[in-house]
């Protein structure tokens, strides 16, 4: 919770002193109602150490009845929460809770109070008490609710506040509101302390979706590779996800995708990094230039001879036993140019069937498809993903990426 909130819902709660003089006023005796209503007229003026002091001398006043003390413990808790004495606002609150007179509903707001008392002094297994108290007495102020998930995070309890996360956020969806940015932020947090890549990638994904941010969508696929069970073989496809949301920022970016494209048989792709890069004025510059310009060189030449070999790439593919050459050839094609005779080629390739990684197949139809601006048929190749070695994380991360402008 910003502080902001938490401390516009804690001016709030000072206003629960206000209300024990006129419940009470028949109870109450001249000489010590006399002081509480000018103590209440001060936090009215937003007075409070004057009105603490005055509270202060009702106190003095002896053989107090149950509705006095009551009204004195209210006040004083009041008076002190304005006055930035929490340690007297929660000793007053807890007596007042403890009386057993308090009216219900002001009994939760005063565990409310309690919770964010001690929240702010940083005691968070206090603050965690009196939260679930405030829970389990009918309170339903979704951002106190969201504290207990802050106290369990702040007291070092990862476990519990990615469980607590995740149920809030269960219940946002199920009621068709979208989670607070902060919730998910927390529950990555969450994720990072346990080293758990998964639930952190999983969360990233829900994050960039309802709030597509740059920095979040960098994140999210700079961290992907490193999910457990992601396969190295995609490296070169989280490069080419990296490139379509406009993530590659430094020569090593582009000549190592420069390098993968070369190394996988996609010479036309491997190129057209490279220019990429040089045309940006972040290749050929520095003492790198000339190992750049090899690069260059080299996926010119190999960009060359592979629209040289196409055709006789082609006919071999088609005279295949499965379709995976097929595929291969029409992704180089597509990268080449050639996107409409690539494209039926890949799926052709797909429909021949035997392949020896049909979802990677898929994935790579999706991005050729993605690549030339055809979007619906893009997503549904992506959507056609399984898998659980990293195909799927990125088929799902391309939708994200065609479907949703980053700000």
């Amino acid at each position: 919770m910003s502080n902001f909130r938490l401390t516009r819902l804690a001016v709030l709660l000072i206003a629960i002193g206000f209300s024990p003089l006129t419940e009470a006023q028949e109870t109450v005796r001249a000489e010590l109602g006399k002081p509480l209503q000018q103590a209440q007229d001060m936090m009215r003026a937003q007075r409070y150490k004057e009105a603490l002091a005055k509270v202060r001398d009702a106190d003095r006043i002896g053989a107090k009845n149950p509705a006095e003390q009551l009204m004195l413990d209210r006040m004083r808790g009041a008076a002190a929460q304005g006055a930035g004495d929490n340690a007297t606002a929660a000793k007053s609150y807890e007596a007042a809770i403890n009386s057993g007179k308090m009216p219900a509903g002001d009994n939760v707001k005063l565990m409310q109070a309690l919770a964010i008392l001690y929240y702010r002094a940083q005691d968070y297994a206090k603050s965690q008490v009196w939260i679930q108290r405030y829970i389990k007495e009918g309170g339903t102020d979704p951002q106190v609710r969201g504290l207990l998930a802050q106290t369990y995070f702040l007291n070092n309890d990862f476990a519990k506040a990615q469980k607590e996360l995740q149920a809030t956020i269960a219940a946002d969806e199920k009621a068709g509101r979208t989670p607070a940015e902060e919730t998910y932020q927390l529950l990555v947090s969450t994720a990072l302390k346990q080293n758990d890549t998964g639930a952190y990638v999983q969360t990233m994904e829900k994050l960039v979706r309802a709030y597509p941010k740059k920095q979040y969508w960098s994140e999210l696929v700079n961290r992907l590779a490193s999910k457990k069970g992601f396969s190295d073989r995609f490296t070169l496809d989280v490069f080419r996800l990296r490139l379509a949301g406009g993530l590659l920022k430094t020569a090593n970016d582009y000549m190592e995708m420069s390098q993968l494209a070369l190394q996988a048989g996609y010479a036309a792709e491997g190129k057209k990094i490279a220019d990429m890069g040089f045309k940006a004025g972040i290749l050929g510059v520095g003492a790198e230039a000339p190992r750049q310009k090899r690069l260059l060189d080299l996926a010119n030449k190999n960009a060359a001879a592979e629209k040289a070999g196409f055709a006789t790439a082609e006919a071999d593919a088609l005279a295949s036993k499965d379709g995976t050459d097929m595929v291969n050839v029409g992704f180089g094609l597509v990268a080449a140019g050639q996107a409409d005779k690539g494209l039926a080629l890949i799926e052709s390739g797909i429909k021949k069937g035997n392949l020896k990684r049909l979802d990677d197949a898929r994935l790579h139809l999706g991005v050729a498809y993605a690549s030339v601006g055809k979007k619906d048929l893009a997503i549904k190749a992506f959507k056609s993903v399984q898998g659980a070695d990293g195909a799927a994380d990125l088929a799902r991360l391309w939708i994200v990426q065609t479907t949703t402008p980053m700000n």
